[in-house]
């Protein structure tokens, strides 16, 4: 299929997908039971160490941990070149497990699927300062090196060195991983065949979106309990705060409306959500986190992305929301992108859409077979 320069669609078709509500920014919650059922991936665990790290703020870290999981097996072409690499990559606080949601991996990994783990080798990183990779809550706190998106992508590049990946079929990120998805293209024009950012713009993260970042990190610094990062245990009350401004950034006011559709239900919801979270957020890593984003800005040199880009968000984003014309003025000054915006509707679950498998699927079919290797 061809694309014209700067092609943007509003889908009018949805698939349907029933999840509950967003739970991080990073991945919906437990999935509902008409949804896909859980499977038990053959995944196989691995990591790398990269010695002496050098972090675009110029500190190092002696070892810089990173964390993988994969599925499937390597292939290569006549030229011996990886030709089946497929890196999918996280949202904020997630890791590589986030995306093992049965709501994604049931839709894509089986067989015949979009990613079929018999045709494909999937890889999925726990980025800087996430899951199994090296981060503050390891011991240095709020000493560990201020690390951007460009250091996660140059680190995920070295990784792959590491694993003797030479070429990526397609990178698919989800927020985070979309935003890193711009990031990889511009970087390192050409490693992968196709690019499926999911959720996210590629412009500077400024105006309510710097805003409600912004209020979840003083939160937890101007926690006395803090202590400058050197807590003995969670500052709880700027913590609570952090991950209430987590839950309405991942939100769906429909959903939200359906599931809570009462005052007593709607604190319920809450009361659940800071019970599930509260215990497994770490007060520097979430600042971390957040900050991450501070400088990244790839729109000066997004006309470096030539491969195939099949770029998607969801109207009830409230992260990104489409009022602010950002995606269809960057979608221009890409030669093959197309942008989708998917619109509200009983199946979104705003930013969380991300993961909801079934209601871009084709749009990841389409541009597998755009984007097909030429003989």
């Amino acid at each position: 299929m061809r694309h014209c320069a700067g092609r943007w669609t509003m889908a009018l078709t949805l698939l349907p997908a029933a999840v509950a509500g967003a739970q991080t920014m990073s991945m919906p919650a437990a999935p509902a039971p008409s949804a896909p059922a859980a499977h038990s991936w053959p995944a196989t665990d691995g990591a790398v160490t990269l010695d002496n790290f050098r972090f675009g703020t110029g500190q190092t870290l002696p070892q810089l941990r990173l964390h993988y999981i994969t599925l499937g097996a390597v292939h290569r072409n006549a030229a011996g070149h990886v030709d089946n690499a497929v890196l999918l990559l996280h949202g904020t606080g997630g890791s590589a497990h986030s995306l093992m949601n049965p709501v994604f991996s049931g839709v894509l990994f089986g067989p015949g699927a979009p990613l079929d783990i018999t045709k494909y080798f999937l890889i999925l990183p726990d980025d800087i300062g996430h899951g199994e990779s090296s981060k503050p809550s390891d011991g240095l706190h709020a000493h560990f090196p201020a690390y951007d998106y460009d250091d996660m992508v140059r680190s995920q590049r070295m990784m792959l060195d590491a694993m003797k990946i030479d070429h990526l079929r397609l990178i698919l990120g989800t927020s985070m991983g979309c935003m890193q998805s711009f990031v990889w293209g511009e970087t390192y024009p050409g490693f992968a065949d196709a690019l499926m950012p999911l959720a996210c713009l590629p412009a500077p993260i400024a105006g309510r979106n710097r805003m409600m970042r912004y209020m979840a990190i003083q939160a937890i610094k101007l926690d006395p309990a803090w202590m400058g990062g050197e807590y003995k245990t969670e500052p709880v009350e700027g913590l609570r705060t952090a991950n209430e401004m987590v839950l309405i950034m991942g939100s769906s006011p429909l959903q939200m409306q359906k599931q809570a559709p009462t005052r007593a239900a709607a604190e319920a919801y809450v009361d659940r959500y800071l019970e599930r979270t509260m215990p497994h957020t770490d007060a520097n890593d979430l600042i971390y986190q957040f900050d991450a984003s501070r400088n990244y800005d790839p729109s000066p040199h997004l006309d470096r992305i030539t491969v195939p880009v099949m770029w998607i968000n969801s109207a009830d984003d409230f992260v990104n929301p489409p009022e602010l014309g950002i995606a269809q003025e960057m979608v221009t000054r890409m030669p093959k992108a197309r942008f989708v915006l998917i619109p509200i509707s009983g199946a979104t679950r705003g930013h969380g859409t991300h993961t909801v498998a079934a209601i871009w699927e084709n749009y990841l079919i389409e541009l597998m077979k755009e984007s097909e290797p030429k003989p």
